[in-house]
């Protein structure tokens, strides 16, 4: 067991986590109902450990997808946060503050996979050369990768 504490959360902020423990394998999930949660091609989870968990500041709510499932997300800005099922409970790799190390180890439901998935990667990339310069011009409200005393900063209302 590791005393490593992760952090995370959605984008808006309302709902936090901390996790104390070694997390399970991530892995990514090709079935339709997680391309659903997430609005992706397949939606990227871990394993924690839910005696570790603790839900810091909003815990998330629930939509039971299916018999068994229930996936959880941000009643406020909608982010797809958990993933529990009666094995377990995952959470979304994308919310945690630091997901560098969290690279997934495994695919499951691949046969439910979109054909050119396999493929998106081989496409040609476009460098917008005034990126830098538009990112400037941006006003974000999105909760920034660690925790904070307080949230949303500055009077804005969630």
């Amino acid at each position: 067991m590791t005393d490593r504490i992760r952090t995370g959360g959605c984008q808006c902020g309302a709902v936090r986590f901390r996790i104390k423990g070694e997390l399970g394998r991530p892995s990514i999930c090709h079935c339709r109902m997680c391309q659903k949660q997430f609005g992706g091609f397949f939606s990227a989870l871990v394993t924690v450990p839910e005696s570790e968990l603790e839900w810091t500041r909003t815990a998330p709510s629930y939509f039971q997808s299916s018999v068994n499932v229930k996936r959880g997300f941000c009643a406020n800005c909608g982010t797809p946060l958990a993933y529990l099922h009666p094995g377990g409970l995952e959470i979304a790799i994308g919310t945690f503050d630091n997901r560098s190390d969290l690279a997934p180890q495994i695919q499951v439901n691949y046969a439910a996979r979109l054909p050119w998935v396999t493929t998106i990667f081989d496409q040609p990339t476009y460098d917008d050369p005034d990126f830098y310069s538009k990112q400037e011009q941006i006003i974000s409200f999105q909760h920034p990768d660690h925790d904070t005393a307080h949230w949303p900063e500055h009077g804005l209302k969630l």
